[in-house]
Parts: structure tokens; sequence; C-alpha cells
């Protein structure tokens, strides 16, 4: 009886039109017992005769996908080789989802696995795709560890891996966003947090995806890592080497990992550049390069408040002072901070004026434009080096910029109004 059924099966395929690639797929499908009705449905084919099931199916497509060697390089060490030096592949359904929409269900079926995925969107599904590979390997493992120990296993090609240990997560992407959300928001500012964020999203998750925190290695790291500085990201690279000894250490006190990997890394750490101030003449030149436009205004804040760029857009004049959030408090505490309208700001603002910015990224491409040596950045150190060069108080510089006092100062000193414009009044030269 099977063998009538896999030849009516066989005859079946070899009358269908469509691809050999296509006819190989509904061959390894065939060998999973499917009924010639499913192929039929699949290939949408019904002895000629057009339903409506047919034509909600007719641009079905049965493909092999296709992984780029970024995605392969993402594999488990097995399915690695397997795709890349024995040409292994997956097989893809496309299958319309809505009126505009599709449906990619991707399948692997070899050596006992019988993988299968799928999403809306093909990406996302390579991507679960690339994620179970992980679980089934770690799950291969442990069935062999099992053996080899006499310990019982259930009888499974896949078992239902472990997701969670006490509520902790034990994949690397939901373990990280459990950690950054629930423990490191509360420890930093809004700003750090976001920078956080945007290296986790651009660098760290795609190389590591949702895989088993047990299965990430020092190789692993490494190799995000050296990627990093071989593309001359080298701030970033330390950025990334500190989050990721920051999450593999808390997984470990969390108890899902039993040892960090960043420990074997090879990482040199890099001497940070600090800012530069800009002479007399180049604070000149970028003013009168933007002279009867709104970025005089801006540059000339920048120059002699202090400001961080990140909180330009929070200032405003109140009573001969430029007042603004100070963005390095944490745990979403608001303070804000004060800076006289001085002698050299004066001819630019005044009470009652309305201050407005541009994005940053427009005020940094002007700025870049008219100091390409300099960074906005640098706007900051320059006010700072200029109060120093005048006498300015040291507390009252400290109160400008937005650090604290330091020891018992903070606990106990309460600078007033006219000590910080007294104290203003210095900036001129």
């Amino acid at each position: 009886m099977e063998r009538e059924k896999l030849i009516e099966i066989l005859n079946f395929i070899t009358t269908v039109e469509c691809s050999d690639e296509q006819k190989k797929a509904l061959l390894e499908m065939a060998a999973n017992t499917i009924t010639v009705d499913k192929l039929s449905e699949l290939v949408g084919n019904n002895d000629g005769k057009e339903t409506e099931q047919d034509k909600a199916s007719e641009s079905n497509e049965v493909g092999i996908v296709k992984f780029t060697k970024k995605e392969i390089s993402q594999m488990p060490t097995y399915f690695r080789k397997t795709f890349r030096t024995a040409g292994c592949n997956a097989h893809v359904l496309r299958r319309k989802s809505g009126k505009n929409s599709w449906n990619y269900m991707i399948r692997y079926r070899r050596d006992g696995y019988n993988i299968v995925v799928s999403s809306n969107n093909l990406e996302e599904a390579k991507r679960k795709f690339i994620e179970k590979l992980h679980t089934a390997d770690q799950l291969k493992k442990q069935q062999e560890f099992a053996k080899v120990t006499g310990t019982p296993i259930t009888p499974s090609p896949l078992l239902k891996q472990q997701t969670e240990i006490n509520g902790v997560p034990t994949t690397f992407n939901k373990f990280a966003n459990y950690y950054l959300e629930k423990f490191h928001k509360r420890k930093v500012c809004e700003e750090t947090y976001r920078v956080t964020l945007s290296n986790y999203k651009n660098h760290v998750l795609p190389h590591f995806g949702d895989m088993p925190l047990t299965s990430i290695t020092a190789d692993k790291c490494q190799e995000l890592l050296d990627k990093l500085i071989a593309a001359d990201k080298i701030r970033t690279e330390e950025n990334v080497f500190s989050m990721l000894n920051m999450l593999f250490k808390a997984a470990v006190k969390h108890t899902v990992m039993k040892h960090n990997p960043i420990d074997m890394v090879f990482h040199t750490k890099h001497e940070r550049e600090h800012g530069k101030a800009l002479t007399k003449d180049e604070e000149k030149l970028l003013l009168s390069s933007t002279e009867g436009t709104p970025y005089q205004t801006m540059f000339a804040i920048g120059l002699y408040t202090g400001l961080r760029p990140n909180e330009y857009k929070t200032a405003y004049i109140e009573d001969g002072f430029i007042v603004a959030n100070n963005s390095k408090r944490k745990n979403g505490k608001v303070e804000q901070k004060k800076i006289p309208i001085t002698p050299m700001l004066a001819p630019y603002v005044k009470d009652g004026d309305s201050l407005s910015f541009y994005r940053l990224e427009q005020i940094r491409h002007k700025f870049n434009g008219i100091l390409p040596n300099h960074k906005l950045y640098d706007l900051r150190t320059t006010f700072y080096t200029r109060c120093m060069e005048c006498g300015v108080a040291e507390a009252a510089i400290k109160k400008y910029v937005g650090h604290t006092l330091g020891g018992l100062a903070d606990t106990y000193a309460d600078l007033g109004d006219d000590f910080l414009r007294r104290e203003g009044q210095k900036l001129c030269y």
C-alpha cells in the first residue's frame, strides 16, 4: 500500500510543471509521507479545475532558502559545516497570508532533525530558523551527554528547551532585554541608556540573536570585537566590550550561566581622546561664519554655557540665566542647572528671548563644515577652559557644567544666584 502511494506521488511530481529545485523540495516533502492532495494544493494544481482555494494559493512557491556567509557564521558549528561544506540547504514555502502579504515557512529535515519556522518576513524567518538550530544543537548535546552518563531522556528528536530558570530568561536576547530594562536602566541616566540600546540593537543583537546563553563562547565574542576594530569603530568596540562583560556577569549572578566568556577574550583598552578647546581665533571664525543665521545663537550658547549637545533642546532663558536639564542625572531624576548670561553671551541673547535649536545632526553638520578638526562637544571643553583662564571659582564652574561639588560640599553648599552671576561676570575676554 505504501509503495503504491509513493509511486502515485512520484508520478504526480514528474507531471507537474515546476522548476527542478521545486521538484526536489516536493520530493523531500513526499519522503515525509505527504499526500497527493496536499502536494496538489501546494503547487495550485487541481486537474485543470480552478477553485476558489486555487485562486488563493496559485502563487504559492516552494524553493530553496539561501543563507549568506554572515548568517551561516551565526549557526552552531555542526550546522555551519553542513550548510557551508556539504552544500546542504533548507526549503522555504512562500504562501499568501493576506491581500498584499506573504508567509514564509522554512523547513530542515535531515540527520534526525525536523526544524520548522514561519514568519511573514523572510529575514525574520531566517533569524528564527538560526535560533532553532541553536536550540536543536544544544538539545542534541544534552541527549548525547545523557546517553554517556546513563541519565534517562525523553525519546524525542527535539525536546523543549528550558527557556527560563526561576523566571530568568536563558537565551541571549531575552536575557539582555530583561536585564537592561529591569536593572541597568535604573543605574544610568537617560542618555547613557539610549546609547547602550543603540549599540545593542546595531551591533550586539545581530551577532548573537537569541542564542542559548550556555552556547556562547569566547570565540564568538572575540569575533564581534575584532570585526568592530577592523571597521575602525574603536569607541564602539570599547562600549560593546563593557556591555557584554556587564551582561554576562549578570547572567552568572542570575545562575543562568556558569562562566563569563569575556574573561577569555583578548581586549586592549584604548585611550580615549578628550575634548580639545577651540582657539580664540576659531571661536571668532565659528560665530562670524554663521552671522545673521540661527546657527550663530546656537553656537554662542554652546560656547558660553558649556551645555552638553543633548541638553540644548531643554534650554530656556529665565531671570538672566540659561536654564537646562542636567542630562547626567540617573534614575529618572530631573535636575536643572543655571548658567548666567555672561558678558561673552550677552551680545547674542537677552531676557525674554525664546530659544530654539535645530536637530543635533543639522548642528553637527554645520559645525563640522566650519571646524572639521573639532567636534561639537569641544564647545563644552572651550567653556570650561575659558572659565578657568578668567579666574571663575571652581565651585561656580562645576555648577555651570552640572558636575557635583564633591565631598561635604554636595551636602552643605547651596550656592545662590548672586554668587553665580558675580562669578559669571568674570567670563570676559
